[in-house]
C-alpha cells in the first residue's frame, strides 16, 4: 500500500486527493469566496449556499447539484454580480472534484482565477480561498507542478489574510501535505500536518469531537504508513535493529491516528457525516498493512456504505474504495488458505502437469538490492566528494540510478549478480555545468573505490561500457537521448512520436530511484516521460483491447481446433503481452509506470496488482492461470488438453468481462459487448486529436 491510498480519503476541509463533500466544505475553513461587498440584489449568494447545503444534507448530490450549479452560474452572470458567481465557481471546483471531473474542472479553475484578477482581490480572504480551492483541484487531477504554484499563491496570502492561529491555516497546510504526499515526500507532508495540528489544539476546540482534528489525525495515519513503507526499505537495505524500531514506531503511530479519528466523529454523533467515509478507509488501510485484514474488510464495506450514502455509487471514490475493499478480502481469503481455514478448487490439468514446477528453489534473496547498494554508496562517497570538490554545485547536481537492468526495478537478485553489477550510480548535470566540470567530475567519479560493502569491481558488459555505460556522470539530455531517442519527452502535439516510443523504453527512462535532485531539472524531464498525453494513452488502450480480442477471443481457439499447437501458444503470449500492458495504461503511467519488458513484465504486474487502489488488480493472477494452462492446452494429451482448453477460454472471458466493467466505471464505453475489437469505437471516441495515427481504421 502506497501514497496512491490517499485516493481513499476525500477530506474537503483538509483536502486529500479524494472528492469533497462539496467545496462549501474547503470554503468553511478558508472563508466563502463572496467577501467582497459587491452583492447583486438579483442574485442572493446565502440562499445559494443554503439550497446547496440542503442537497448535500438530502444526499442528492449526485442527482442534483450539477444542473443547480450550472443554474446559479446564469443566474450570477445575468445578475453581473461577480462576487456571486465566484462562489458559485469556488463550489463548482469542489463538487466537480468530487465527481473525478477533473477535465471540466480546468475551465472551472481558470475562470474562478481569471475573475478574482478582474475583481482585484488579491491580498484578500476571497483570494486565498480560491488559491486554495483551484490548487487542490489541480492536485486532484495530478497537475502537480500548477498545484505546487496555487498553493505557494496561496501561502503568501494567508500570511497577509489570515492569523497565525487561524484554523482555516490549518486546512492550508492539510491540503499542502497531499501535494507533498502524492509527490514523494512523505516527510514534508508530515512536518504540513504536524503544524496544522498545532494550530487546530491551540483553537481551544475539543480534541475529542472537531471532525478537522479528525480529519488531520487520518492524514497523519495515511502519511505515517507512507514513511512505515520507506523505513522497512531501509531496513530491506540493511538497516540496524534501531530502524527497525522505528518502523514499528511509526505503524503503531498510525494506529493511533486512525483509532483517534474514528473515536471523534462517534463520540460527536458525525458517523453519517461524509468525512466519516475516510477516516474508515484509512483506518482500514492502517488495518491492512498490520495484517489485520478481516479487520480491514470490515471497515472497507462501512466506508462504502457511507460513500453511498452522501455521494452515490458512480464515483471514483467509490469505485476506488471498492477496489480496496476486494484487495483486502482477497488477502483475507489468502490468509486463510495458507492457515488451512480454507481451499481454492484448482484445475485438475493445471496442478497434474505444473506440480513439479511449482517446486521452490534456491533462496535468491540478495544481501542488499542494487538500488540500495548505489543509494549507499553515494551517501557515503559520492555527496562527501561534491561537498568537498565542487561546493559551487552541490545545489545543481542530481544523483540516482535510473535506466536499463533489473536493480532499476528492483528486481535484482543472486543471480543479477554475474553481469553489469555492482557499486556505482548516476550523476545528472545541465548542459552548462557539464561544460564547465563534467570531464573533471567523471574522473573523480572513477577515482572512486571500485569495491563497497563486499561487492565489486563492477562488471559491465560490452553493450554497457563508453556511451552505454549505466553509472557515472552525464548531460541529463544526453542521458535521456541514450535510453530514449529524445533529449526530453515529445510535446503533446506531436503523438506519432510518443506512439514511436515503446513501453519497456518509457519504463526504463522512469524507473529507479533519484537520491538526490535540489535544482529539479533532472526530475523535470523524467517526469515528462511520465506524463504521455492522455489521447496517446487512449489510442494504446484501443489496440490493446484489438490484440487482446484478436490474440485471445478469436485466434486462440481457431488455432486450437486446428490442431496448430504453436499457433496457438504464440496466441496465449500475445494475449498475455496485450492485458499486462492495458493494466499499467489504465491505471495511468503518472501513476503506475510503464510496462518493462518481457523478463520483468510480470514481476511489474505483480506489484503493481498489489497496491491497494489498482484497477484490474485481478486480472495478473487470472492471467498467470491462462499461462499455466497454456501448456496443457497446446501440447497436453487430448482429454487434458480439452478441459485445460475449456477452463482457459472460461478464463479469458471472465478477464475480457473484468476489461469491460473497468472500461465502464473509467467512463470508456456504455456497451456491455466482451469481444473487445467492439469496444475500441466507443474508447476511441474519447480521443480529442483528430491525429491519423490515433485512430484505428
Amino acid at each position: 500500500m502506497d501514497a496512491l491510498m490517499a485516493a481513499n480519503n476525500p477530506m474537503a476541509l483538509f483536502g486529500n486527493s479524494q472528492p469533497a463533500a462539496s467545496a462549501a466544505e474547503d470554503t468553511d475553513d478558508t472563508g466563502d469566496a463572496d467577501d467582497t461587498g459587491n452583492h447583486a440584489s438579483r442574485f442572493d449568494a446565502d440562499a445559494f449556499l443554503t439550497g446547496l447545503d440542503a442537497i448535500y444534507t438530502a444526499h442528492r448530490a449526485g442527482q442534483d447539484a450539477d444542473a443547480y450549479l450550472q443554474q446559479a452560474m446564469t443566474d450570477a452572470e445575468n445578475a453581473g454580480d461577480d462576487a456571486g458567481l465566484l462562489t458559485v465557481l469556488n463550489e463548482t471546483m469542489g463538487f466537480y472534484r468530487s465527481q473525478g471531473r477533473h477535465e471540466e474542472n480546468q475551465w472551472i479553475v481558470q475562470r474562478a482565477l481569471e475573475l478574482g484578477l478582474r475583481m482585484g482581490l488579491t491580498g484578500s480572504e476571497a483570494w486565498t480561498t480560491t488559491l486554495i480551492n483551484a490548487a487542490t483541484a489541480m492536485r486532484a487531477a495530478h497537475h502537480y507542478d500548477q498545484a505546487a504554484d496555487l498553493y505557494r499563491q496561496a501561502l503568501d496570502s494567508a500570511a497577509a489574510t489570515y492569523g497565525p492561529h487561524d484554523r482555516r491555516l490549518a486546512a492550508l497546510h492539510n491540503n499542502l501535505s497531499m501535494l507533498y504526499s502524492e509527490t514523494g515526500h512523505p516527510d514534508k507532508a508530515h512536518d504540513e500536518l504536524t503544524q496544522a495540528m498545532a494550530i487546530l489544539n491551540d483553537s481551544g476546540a475539543d480534541p475529542h469531537t472537531d471532525p478537522d482534528i479528525a480529519s488531520t489525525d487520518v492524514n497523519l495515519a495515511l502519511v505515517e504508513l507512507d514513511l512505515w513503507h520507506e523505513a522497512r526499505n531501509r531496513e530491506a537495505a540493511g538497516g540496524d535493529a534501531g530502524q527497525a524500531q522505528t518502523s514499528a514506531g511509526l505503524l503503531d503511530q498510525a494506529h493511533e491516528h486512525a483509532q483517534h479519528a474514528l473515536s471523534v466523529y462517534r463520540h460527536g454523533n458525525l458517523t453519517h457525516s461524509a468525512h466519516y467515509a475516510s477516516a474508515l478507509a484509512g483506518a482500514a488501510q492502517v488495518q491492512f498493512t498490520r495484517g489485520a485484514f478481516a479487520d480491514a474488510v470490515m471497515l472497507y464495506r462501512k466506508a462504502l456504505d457511507v460513500i453511498a450514502e452522501c455521494y452515490g455509487t458512480d464515483t471514483d471514490y467509490y469505485r476506488t474504495t471498492s477496489d480496496n475493499l476486494q484487495a483486502a478480502e482477497d488477502a483475507m481469503a489468502q490468509q486463510a488458505k495458507q492457515s488451512g481455514t480454507s481451499s481454492d478448487i484448482t484445475d485438475t490439468a493445471t496442478t497434474t502437469a505444473f506440480s513439479d514446477a511449482s517446486a521452490v528453489g534456491d533462496d535468491l534473496s540478495p544481501d542488499i538490492t542494487g538500488l540500495a547498494l548505489a543509494k549507499r554508496m553515494w551517501l557515503e562517497y559520492g555527496k562527501p566528494m561534491i561537498a568537498e570538490r565542487y561546493p559551487h554545485y552541490q545545489g545543481r547536481i542530481a544523483a540516482g540510478l535510473v535506466g536499463h537492468g533489473s536493480e532499476c526495478y528492483g528486481f535484482d537478485d543472486n543471480l543479477s549478480h554475474d553481469h553489469d553489477f555492482g557499486p556505482g550510480f548516476c550523476l545528472w548535470l545541465t548542459d552548462e555545468d557539464y561544460a564547465q566540470i563534467g570531464e573533471r567530475l567523471q574522473a573523480d567519479y572513477d577515482a572512486l573505490p571500485t569495491r563497497f560493502l563486499g561487492f565489486g569491481p563492477r562488471q559491465s558488459t560490452p553493450r554497457t561500457q563508453g556511451d552505454g555505460r549505466r553509472v557515472g556522470v552525464f548531460r541529463i539530455g544526453d542521458f535521456f537521448e541514450s535510453l530514449t531517442g529524445y533529449r526530453q519527452a515529445p510535446a503533446a502535439d506531436r503523438p506519432h512520436e510518443w506512439l514511436m516510443l515503446d513501453e519497456a523504453t518509457l519504463a526504463a527512462a522512469t524507473n529507479g530511484q533519484v537520491f538526490a535532485d535540489p535544482l529539479g531539472a533532472f526530475s523535470k524531464t523524467r517526469q515528462g516521460f511520465k506524463l504521455m498525453p492522455d489521447d496517446v494513452r487512449l489510442s494504446l488502450i484501443s489496440r490493446r483491447l484489438g490484440m487482446i480480442s484478436q490474440a485471445g477471443q478469436y485466434n486462440l481457439p481457431r488455432m486450437l481446433r486446428r490442431g496448430d499447437s504453436s499457433a496457438a501458444w504464440m496466441s496465449v503470449s500475445m494475449f498475455a503481452d496485450a492485458v499486462s500492458s492495458l493494466v499499467f495504461l489504465i491505471n495511468t503511467p503518472a501513476s503506475a509506470g510503464y510496462a518493462p519488458y518481457y523478463k520483468w513484465r510480470f514481476a511489474a504486474l505483480r506489484r503493481l496488482s498489489a497496491r491497494m487502489g489498482t484497477r484490474l488488480a485481478g486480472v495478473c493472477g487470472k492471467v498467470e492461470q491462462v499461462l499455466r494452462l497454456a501448456g496443457v492446452a497446446c501440447y497436453g494429451e487430448s482429454g487434458q488438453a480439452h478441459d485445460a482448453a475449456t477452463a482457459m477460454d472460461a478464463l479469458i472471458d471472465a478477464i475480457c468481462a473484468d476489461i469491460v466493467a473497468e472500461l465502464k466505471r473509467e467512463g470508456l464505453t456504455d456497451s456491455d459487448e466482451r469481444f473487445l475489437e467492439w469496444q475500441r469505437p466507443y474508447v476511441e471516441a474519447h480521443i480529442a486529436d483528430d491525429a491519423a495515427c490515433l485512430h484505428s481504421l
